[in-house]
Order: C-alpha cells, then sequence, then structure tokens
C-alpha cells in the first residue's frame, strides 16, 4: 500500500505547473485616409494607484528616415510616456517592435515574461494607447486579475478596434 501512495504522490509531484498566462488581442482599424501612417503603440499593466508595474509592448518607427528617428515620436503615446517610457532606454528586449499594420494582432505572455514575473498577483489594469502621425490618439483600458483566470475586452473608436484580454492561472 506504501508504494502505491508513493508512487501516486510522485506522479503529482511530476505535473507540470501551469504558469499564469496572459493573451492580448489588438486589431487596429483600416483607415481610409489620405495620408495614412501606422499608429505606434504602448500595451502595458497599471496597478490600482495608475502607475505602470510591466511594459508589455511598445511598436515605434524603428528606423531613422528624413524627419528623424522613430523614438522622437514617442512622447506622442501622452499616457504611456507619463507613466513610464520616459525613464526607458530604447530598445527594450521582449518589449520594443516595429509597428503594425491594419488587422488583428495576438500577444501571449506568461509568468516567465521579465515585466511580468515580477508582477504579484492580484488586481490590475491592461492599458493600450495608440497615436498616429497625421491622426489621432486614443487609449483603452480593461481591468484584469493575474494570478487567476478573466476575461475582458474595450472598444476603441477611431484609431484601436477591439482590445481583448484573457488571463489564465
Amino acid at each position: 500500500m506504501r508504494i502505491t501512495t508513493t508512487i501516486a504522490l510522485c506522479g503529482l509531484i511530476a505535473l507540470p505547473v501551469q504558469a499564469a498566462e496572459m493573451k492580448v488581442e489588438v486589431n487596429i482599424p483600416r483607415l481610409n485616409v489620405a495620408e495614412y501612417h501606422r499608429p505606434y503603440v504602448a500595451i502595458w499593466v497599471e496597478g490600482a494607484d495608475q502607475a505602470a508595474r510591466a511594459n508589455l509592448a511598445v511598436w515605434y518607427q524603428q528606423t531613422t528616415t528624413s524627419e528623424g528617428a522613430g523614438t522622437k515620436w514617442l512622447p506622442d503615446l501622452r499616457q504611456w510616456w507619463r507613466r513610464t517610457g520616459r525613464t526607458l532606454k530604447v530598445p527594450v528586449d521582449g518589449v520594443t517592435g516595429p509597428t503594425k499594420p491594419a488587422g488583428r494582432h495576438a500577444l501571449t505572455f506568461d509568468a516567465r515574461h521579465p515585466e511580468l514575473k515580477k508582477l504579484p498577483p492580484g488586481d490590475y489594469t491592461l492599458v493600450v494607447e495608440a497615436a498616429r502621425e497625421v491622426g489621432g490618439r486614443e487609449l483603452v483600458r480593461i481591468p484584469f486579475k493575474w494570478g487567476g483566470a478573466s476575461t475582458g475586452s474595450a472598444q476603441g473608436k477611431t484609431e484601436l478596434g477591439r482590445v481583448a484580454l484573457t488571463t489564465t492561472r
């Protein structure tokens, strides 16, 4: 009987522990305008005090053009810039990347992500901000529970389409 119990307990210990995971879907609408530029987008996590807790993604122009370096326009992401952007030295490995075209963009982050592994379980807000040259800016917020299962979505009106979030533990 002891051998059977020991083998059963070892089997339970060997099961993989499922880490917390966050899936984010960002839709960038196709706009019918005379001069279209891809939006800069910042995706981050805020605590209850609205302080930035984790930068997940920042999409910006990564090449230098006659208009200057793409980092010059990062302050146009006003909320992100004020909360955390001005303190970062971009590029940030695993966070920054090039702008994205219109369409659906799916991102998955788990508890091993450098920005999320320091995030204790609790209630947070996912914030997605977009700003476009010769366009507007928009920000959506989705409350969620890190370390637990939750879903949520927000609908943008101009620069962002539907933004959806799913977390699992």
